[in-house]
């Protein structure tokens, strides 16, 4: 099937997500999580690496991030997340950011990131 929206690129698309959608300058990204059960350090610097192999695939990188969503399944996660997340995140460049506390997708998961990002010119 081909997309009837030329202007909009999904990264990666398949039968019930894209890996992204790039749009007007912006790309959004599907939530990315780390190896099943692995730590919440070792989950979080996974999903994180999963976050810049995806902006690399939409033309962007971590410098560009607009937003952040961090799912935690148990928010007293929230030190052991933000200790590789401060690593992470380009000085200067931090993005506005949510942390909360849900259920994942399945009880091995720990951590899910979902971004916002601004294009490469």
């Amino acid at each position: 099937m081909t997309d009837s929206n030329p202007d909009i690129r999904r990264v990666n698309p398949g039968p019930r997500m894209s890996d992204g959608v790039v749009y007007n300058g912006m790309v959004w990204l599907a939530g990315k999580v780390g190896t099943p059960g692995r730590s919440v350090a070792e989950q979080t610097a996974d999903a994180l690496a999963e976050v810049d192999a995806a902006l690399e695939r939409a033309g962007s990188d971590r410098s560009r991030i607009l937003q952040a969503i961090i799912w935690l399944a148990d928010i007293n996660d929230f030190a052991e997340m933000n200790a590789v997340w401060d690593k992470w995140v380009v000085p200067g460049h931090s993005p506005a950011r949510a942390t909360g506390e849900a259920k994942l997708a399945a009880p091995e998961y720990r951590v899910e990131v979902i971004v916002t990002a601004a294009v490469k010119p």
